[in-house]
């Protein structure tokens, strides 16, 4: 299926920490391979001139989302530690490029981009209508910001060359992806680009 990018698009790069990569505190299998279709996503749409928008857990020490506090997950990228910054290989634009920080304060939990941020407000200053989603992990943190994205009124692209998950129980992405497409989500990958 062909979509062409347009003027009223942006993409969404989705938790590229060190953090989530093979090596870090909560590691996503193969996470780090996200990072060269994301850069050729990020390139694609830097030459248009369109935003791109970066999420980041960036939690305090003691998050709600800690095995020590209530949590279910190891501690993982804790503001201005080395686990927190993207991944070095991720070509992060030097104009026209978003940070959005998630899950800031201790006591409220964020999987999407959009809870508690004010990514959606960007978005619709900048008259964006579909977003273009990619990162990790598939069946958390990109699944939430897909969804929220579509709650938002977005249209929402998911970019399925440049996805992996976590896959806590057996099958867990897939069924992430299949939720994102029954609610309205569009896979595609690079090919699909025109």
């Amino acid at each position: 299926m062909k979509v062409r990018i347009t003027d009223t698009d942006a993409l969404i790069v989705v938790d590229v920490q060190r953090d989530f990569m093979p090596g870090g505190a909560l590691p996503v299998p193969e996470g780090d391979l996200v990072v060269g279709p994301l850069n050729e996503y990020i390139a694609l749409f830097e030459k248009r001139g369109l935003p791109v928008f970066f999420t980041r857990d960036w939690h305090p020490k003691d998050h709600i989302s800690f095995k020590g506090y209530g949590g279910i997950w190891p501690p993982h990228c804790v503001q201005d530690t080395e686990g927190a910054m993207f991944h070095p290989d991720l070509k992060i634009p030097s104009d026209n490029k978003f940070i959005i920080s998630k899950g800031t304060s201790r006591d409220f939990d964020a999987y999407s981009g959009f809870q508690g941020t004010v990514l959606a407000d960007l978005l619709k200053e900048r008259g964006i209508k579909r977003v273009f989603v990619g990162g990790v992990a598939t069946d958390y943190c990109v699944k939430n910001t897909v969804i929220g994205a579509i709650n938002e009124g977005f249209g929402a692209i998911l970019l399925l060359d440049a996805v992996k998950g976590v896959d806590v129980g057996p099958g867990d992405s897939d069924k992430a992806i299949e939720e994102m497409l029954s609610r309205g989500a569009v896979g595609v990958d690079l090919s699909d680009l025109s």
